[in-house]
């Protein structure tokens, strides 16, 4: 269903990624969504992730921010995380991939999880083609995005066990985006940080994943329409 890809970022360097669509030739013009990984990097589980936006009729993009780094321990993937230049994936790999997709595809999602949550809701602040985001548990500092300036359909994710989204930054984020133009949807969860992720097993948590899922798809419908 996916295949590995290399596109352009506005700077004119290029970016590897993962492209997955049901039907290369005849998906051309579906809506687009570009997936950011959690701070594992390029992973199995984030390819299937596209694999099932695919599946949902979507042109699913992954750029590799690691390019090919893929880290095991949560240490090593720390590292890899504190490393990454935010605001340069954001600008150049991430919203090269949405201008890659809005070649053929109306509208252009970006969606993610953990780092790739927190980079969901930079690039809603840096991205202009952005027509909508998805944020799966991820905050970024005041001082590097002010939610009040965004202005675009957003829904988000967050658990209410979660050391690094607590409640009391989700409640910041909410209020925020309150004085914000932003539709947006916020949802909580009696679940741990990173529940989507069905290869954790020790977070993963089968209900929430699911709602929260078809919140998404349901948000996505509408937004990409």
């Amino acid at each position: 269903m996916g295949k590995m890809i290399e596109f352009n970022r506005p700077d004119g360097k290029t970016c590897p990624g993962y492209l997955a669509t049901a039907n290369y030739d005849a998906d051309a013009t579906l809506p687009g969504f570009v997936v950011i990984q959690e701070y594992w990097g390029l992973n199995d589980q984030i390819k299937k992730t596209a694999d099932r936006l695919a599946e949902a009729g979507y042109r699913a993009l992954v750029p590799d921010l690691y390019r090919g780094k893929v880290a095991t321990a949560a240490d090593e993937a720390s590292y890899m995380m504190t490393n990454l230049n935010f605001p340069d994936a954001a600008e150049q790999d991430i919203r090269g991939a949405v201008q890659y997709l809005k070649q053929t595809s109306k509208k252009v999602a970006i969606g993610g999880f953990c780092m790739g949550g927190a980079l969901t809701l930079l690039a809603a602040t840096r991205v202009p083609e952005m027509d909508a985001g998805a944020c799966f548990y991820g905050i970024l500092p005041a001082e590097v995005i002010d939610p009040k300036t965004i202005t675009l359909p957003l829904i988000c994710h967050f658990a209410n066990q979660d050391d690094w989204c607590t409640p009391a930054k989700v409640n910041e984020l909410e209020a925020a985006l309150k004085q914000s133009k932003s539709k947006f949807e916020l949802y909580r969860y009696d679940a741990h940080h990173a529940f989507m992720n069905e290869s954790r097993p020790e977070v993963y948590d089968a209900q929430s994943a699911k709602t929260a899922w078809e919140r998404t798809i349901k948000f996505l419908d509408q937004a990409l329409a």
